[in-house]
């Protein structure tokens, strides 16, 4: 079974500083993720001048400031780009990016990246996820805000546009920060599963890694948690993100689940296979019985250990002469 993937999402964690980005891949390295995401964008082309701020950005940065403003502060120029993509190759963790328009979609493909990641907010941009599909790389789809029907569209668009449906991985996710847990909706990530046929996975914004590990043994194949070097930095995410040491411990339980998966077919473990005589039971003698007497529901009876006939025999047993004499708990032979 391929194992899971975990993507530790920095996203604008790096505040706008490469250095902060570098340190952001070597704690996710350190936390045993997989890969690492970060966004690409030019505020002017992600967003007009006086687009509002969502509820949970008011709540984590400066007071006056327009979106717009804040974006620009954490843009990540091309050189940076260039430079935390090296890094990341020299770490052995791959590097991943959300771009937010076409140009950067052009950017991130021309830069040689495996993976593109498409945001919930781009899932109704046609344009946008035509070009997505036209850069022939492995795409991961985040379906925050949407319906089944958006998701089926989007995906459809994607695979009319040249992606290969082994090349896509769609994310069940919710856009709040942080979730509540009852609008997680976890199990839509099944239904993503069976319409659509595609793998799936699980992009977490709840606090704690319990609902991240739920995912994992529902049958995730990528997991993606928003990453953060200290939650009481200034910003937008780090906030609803998770430090080093609490991924790492989402990355133990998630390899731990994973491993306990197992291959799904029914059989003694290796581990266990030992305790089989001991716990199971045989058929023995209840009183003795002597040669020639036939076995019967009085003469006969069912204790431990298993190492001798299994009581399944018990039908086929009853009503047969004995072929020798019995002492109490002596196990019957056939």
């Amino acid at each position: 079974m391929a194992s899971i993937f975990i993507v530790a999402e920095a996203g604008v964690n790096h505040n706008g500083k490469v250095e902060l980005a570098k340190r952001l891949i070597d704690e996710a390295k350190r936390a045993g993720a997989d890969a690492i995401k970060f966004q690409t964008f030019k505020a002017e082309n992600l967003l007009i001048a006086d687009a509002p701020k969502a509820a949970y950005q008011l709540a984590s940065t400066p007071g006056g400031e327009s979106q717009y403003g804040m974006l620009k502060r954490l843009e990540l120029d091309r050189e940076a780009h260039r430079c935390l993509f090296e890094y990341c190759r020299e770490t052995k963790l791959e590097f991943i990016s959300s771009p937010f328009d076409i140009d950067s979609i052009r950017f991130l493909g021309a830069m040689g990246l495996n993976i593109l990641k498409i945001p919930s907010g781009e899932i109704t941009n046609l344009p946008y996820l035509r070009e997505i599909a036209a850069q022939q790389k492995a795409v991961i789809l985040s379906t925050g805000m949407s319906d089944m029907a958006e998701v089926e569209q989007a995906v459809r668009v994607l695979l009319n546009g040249g992606l290969r449906k082994d090349q896509l991985t769609v994310l069940h996710c919710n856009t709040e920060y942080p979730t509540p847990d009852e609008d997680v909706n976890l199990k839509a990530m099944l239904q993503i599963r069976d319409r659509l046929g595609v793998r799936v996975g699980y992009s977490d914004h709840t606090l704690g890694h319990e609902v991240t590990v739920a995912a994992a043994a529902l049958g995730a194949e990528v997991i993606e948690k928003h990453f953060t070097l200290d939650r009481s930095m200034p910003g937008p995410d780090h906030a609803s993100s998770m430090e080093p040491d609490a991924f790492r411990d989402m990355v133990l339980a998630v390899r731990r689940i994973e491993k306990a998966l197992g291959n799904g077919i029914k059989r003694p473990s290796r581990s266990e296979i030992k305790n089989i005589g001991i716990v199971r039971k045989s058929i023995v003698a209840r009183t003795k019985i002597k040669r020639g007497e036939r076995f019967t529901e009085e003469n006969l009876t069912v204790k431990r250990p298993g190492t001798g006939l299994s009581p399944m025999f018990w039908d086929e047993i009853l009503g047969i002469p004995a072929s020798r004499d019995y002492e109490p708990d002596d196990m019957i032979e056939r």
